[in-house]
């Protein structure tokens, strides 16, 4: 099975943001329905690389990806649809948390992985770990693999510091992320390689011992014990 992004699906996307209204799109759907076929292939090799090293929710390839139809109700921007290719993987049980997800656009082929949206409560004792000790998070966010891989940790920040902490912290810088997002861009050269799904694969194991001590944060108290049931 291919398990390639081809050319041809590059181009199309950049077809369609040329032309993204409903009549074009309904002219060249056969054309759309055999590149989501190339992408569910490449999705699908990536998840089985994924469940070597990880407990993946996602039960095949075409589950995780999103539509290619935008929402536009309540946005400003009324094109129809997008113009990339993107999937998302989350991990399984209550025991693993953060999600993986790849991005393939003309110009703008990313991975990322982490925490986009964390509820206010996961927010809050994530907070609380890092105020308490920032030693564990900085030592995998400065390690030599991190930052060859991701360079820093990405995401929204308050502009002073949250409510409860103080503006000279000794960990303010951490403790001002409303997000913490791992993120590689890649080349559209590199994203039509045939192994693409494997350096995918190894952008989302190196995210590893960052998402595994957020695991282990939010699934206990602060005094280390496990709030599972």
């Amino acid at each position: 099975m291919n398990s390639t992004i081809s050319p041809n699906s590059i181009k199309y996307l950049k077809q369609l943001k040329k032309n993204n209204d409903r009549d074009w799109f309904a002219k060249n759907k056969p054309e759309y329905q055999t590149h989501l076929i190339e992408v569910e292939h490449f999705a699908n090799a990536l998840l089985n690389e994924m469940n070597k090293h990880d407990n993946i929710e996602t039960v095949n390839g075409k589950k995780s990806l999103f539509r290619i139809y935008r929402d536009v109700r309540f946005s400003k921007n009324k094109a129809p649809y997008k113009t990339q290719w993107s999937g998302h993987f989350k991990r399984a049980t209550a025991a693993l948390r953060g999600g993986y997800y790849f991005h393939i656009e003309p110009g703008n082929c990313f991975v990322g992985g982490g925490f986009w949206g964390p509820s206010p409560e996961d927010m809050a004792r994530i907070r609380q770990e890092i105020a308490a000790d920032d030693a564990p998070l900085r030592k995998i966010i400065n390690s030599k693999a991190f930052k060859s891989t991701f360079g820093e940790l990405f995401g929204d920040q308050v502009k002073s510091a949250p409510r409860g902490y103080a503006k000279d912290h000794p960990a303010i810088d951490l403790l001002k992320y409303k997000q913490m997002i791992l993120w590689k861009k890649f080349t559209d050269e590199e994203a039509l390689k045939d192994d693409f799904f494997k350096e995918v694969n190894k952008t989302f194991k190196a995210m590893r011992p960052f998402l595994d001590y957020m695991s282990v944060v939010l699934t206990t108290d602060a005094n280390g014990v496990s709030v599972l049931k």
